[in-house]
């Protein structure tokens, strides 16, 4: 199973195992990593699991698309060129150690 290493604001890191095709968002509600709301489900329409993908793994994520991008515009957290929505990266074998912070706040 890929892990995913959540950061927050203190440095504290929450290292998870994510299965293969769950959301980087998924993966990170279901293990209670402060931070990662997730009120929309998924279903990007809500920008509570903001997140700034560590330099390494931007490419391998990849860019968001306007819908996403159009969210992370209304962001609390300033956006940044590495914010993505967790609920729209999906987990697979080449992220095994993504490593993303955790804003100190969502919307």
């Amino acid at each position: 199973m890929p892990k995913v290493v959540y950061v927050g604001g203190s440095g504290q890191e929450h290292a998870v195992d994510a299965a293969v095709g769950e959301s980087v968002m998924a993966a990170a509600v279901k293990n209670g990593v402060p931070g990662i709301i997730g009120e929309c489900g998924g279903n990007a329409s809500c920008g509570t699991c903001h997140v700034w993908v560590r330099a390494e793994y931007t490419e391998l994520v990849g860019e968001p698309n306007e819908l996403e991008q159009d969210l992370l515009e209304m962001a609390v957290s300033e956006p940044r060129d590495s914010s993505r929505l967790s609920c729209q990266i999906p987990v697979s074998p080449e992220l095994d150690g993504l490593t993303v912070d955790v804003p100190p706040e969502q919307p």
